[in-house]
Parts: structure tokens; sequence; C-alpha cells
């Protein structure tokens, strides 16, 4: 029996980030509406809410994904987290996770997690990314959502997710290489990627961008700026989100600090380089601050 009530619940009621981070990936809307898409609402098992409780009140019963400091790499942050809801809240079996891929001496790439579902017994493949895009447009034409290094690009990485990647366990390489661990070729592939898009406010907002074909309504929102459309923007309740902590909402006991909010963003300037910042909002019964809106400020040539 499964329960879809991570789609409402709080992910700040978690005091203990990895905690915190596991309910915002149990609940959050994935960046593409394929039906290859793995949206974990509606097939979590009943008490999986009371079983992250039971975990934030004991900690000593919780995996070590849970426990350890969070890895400052997001990418192996969330990879880590991925393999702890799979096996610790649905209950599948890892059988390999990050297996190379080769031909003769050339490596095709890599299979994220090939796990077994206990549901069907089925083997699948699972590619997985969390992601972040800016959507940016110049008078008529076309919007794009770059990332904020702006290399990577919405459409390129979601057509390589569906076409290629999650497609690379049907390769003859990736079949023979399985079969050398004693593991049958998959015969469902799924992708898990959610994220954040961010739509422009301020002068990087000429005309309103509407939300990306193929993307779900209820993905997360945030907002985008450039630095120089800051003005007198008060900016004493926000706080500079560094990773592994742009995965799901920030929360924080102290009063934010306005002054090292001032030097981050001096930093958007020196470094030519786009940060994250959440605006900070009290929450009285709570007793803490909670984030209330997401931001990134961009530097003057961002995306060129």
């Amino acid at each position: 029996m499964t329960t879809d009530i991570f789609s409402t619940i709080d992910p700040t009621r978690f005091r203990l980030p990895a905690l915190r981070h596991l309910a915002w990936m149990c609940g959050t809307a994935q960046l593409t509406d394929s039906s290859l898409a793995f949206d974990l609402r509606g097939q979590l098992p009943c008490g999986t809410i009371e079983r992250l409780l039971r975990w934030e009140a004991m900690p000593g019963t919780a995996p070590a994904a849970v426990t350890e400091p969070a890895h400052p790499r997001l990418g192996y942050y969330f990879e880590r987290l991925y393999e702890c809801l799979l096996t610790d809240i649905l209950g599948w079996e890892v059988l390999v996770r990050n297996l190379p891929v080769r031909s003769q001496q050339r490596t095709l790439g890599e299979l994220d997690f090939v796990v077994r579902n206990p549901v069907t017994g089925a083997i699948e493949h699972h590619e997985i990314a969390i992601k972040f895009y800016l959507g940016h447009t110049v008078g008529s034409t076309p919007v794009l959502w770059y990332g904020p290094n702006a290399v990577d690009r919405l459409d390129l990485k979601t057509a390589r997710m569906l076409d290629h990647q999650s497609q690379r366990s049907l390769l003859p390489e990736s079949v023979a290489a399985l079969y050398e661990l004693g593991i049958e070729r998959p015969l469902r592939s799924r992708v898990f990627m959610p994220g954040y898009l961010f739509y422009p406010t301020g002068n990087a907002c000429a005309t309103a961008v509407p939300p990306p074909k193929h993307v779900p309504s209820d993905h997360p929102r945030g907002s985008w700026m450039y630095l120089d459309a800051l003005g007198n923007t008060d900016v004493s309740c926000w706080v500079h989100l560094r990773k592994p902590h742009w995965l799901g909402p920030w929360i924080q006991d102290g009063e934010p600090d306005p002054a090292q909010a001032q030097a981050a963003l001096e930093q958007v300037a020196v470094t030519q380089t786009p940060r994250l910042f959440a605006r900070m909002s009290w929450d009285a019964a709570a007793g803490l601050w909670k984030e209330a809106e997401r931001c990134f400020v961009v530097p003057a040539r961002w995306p060129g």
C-alpha cells in the first residue's frame, strides 16, 4: 500500500539536513513529464513519514547517509540520498551503482543505478540528476533554460537523459558488463530528475516567461535577476546557499546576517559566477527561520 502525503508535507519539519532533503525528493515534481520519469509521489510505503521522524528522533537508528556530514559535491550527495531512498525507504535492492560501460579501450559512459524492483521482481536501470535552470530570452527569441553554468541547458539535458543515458543499458557493451556481474539485462529504464526552475525578475524580465513545455506545472520555482538590478532591494533576510544545500528548502535557528549576504553578492561581480540566495522569514510557531523563496543573482554578462 502506498501514499501520496509527501506531495503536501512541509520538509522544513525535519531539522537534519539529509532528512529534509529526502523528504523534498520524495514529494517534489520532476523536470520532465516523460513516461520514463520516476515520480515517487503515490509510491511511498505507508509509514514513510513516521520512519523519517523516528530517524530524526533517534539518529542512531538512521542509515549512514542521513547522519554522515553532507558531501560538498552536490551530485555525489544526491546519489547517496537516492540510494538511501531506494534501499531504506522503498526496500529496493541496488545491484550495482555507477557501472562503467566500455568498448575496447573507450568508455561509453556509466549506468547510474541497476536495481531490483521488489514488487515486480524486475531489474531496472535508473539514471538520476538534480538540476537548476534559469529561463532567459532576449526580445522575441525563444526562451532557453540555462544552468548557472550556461553550458548546461534544460532541453539538451532532458534529451540526453531520455534519448541517450536512459537507453544505455540496451547497448551490447552494457549487457556484457552486467553479465560479468551475474546481472540480467534490465527490463525497464527510469529517469529521476528533480530540481528548480528560476524565472526572471527586474531588468532580466522584459516579458513574462512561460513555463517550459514537458515540465509538470507544479515544479519547484524560484526567481533570478542581474546583480545591477538589485538596486535598493532589501537583502537583510537573505542567506547565501552553498552546495549541497541547494537541494530542498533551507532552515536555520539564528537570524540572517546581512553582512554575509552582502559579501556573497559582491563576489558575484568578482568571480563572475551566479550565486543562489534564500529569502528567509521567521516562523514563530516553529521557532526558526525558514526559506520563503530563492533567487539566483547573476553577473551582467550571464549567460554569454
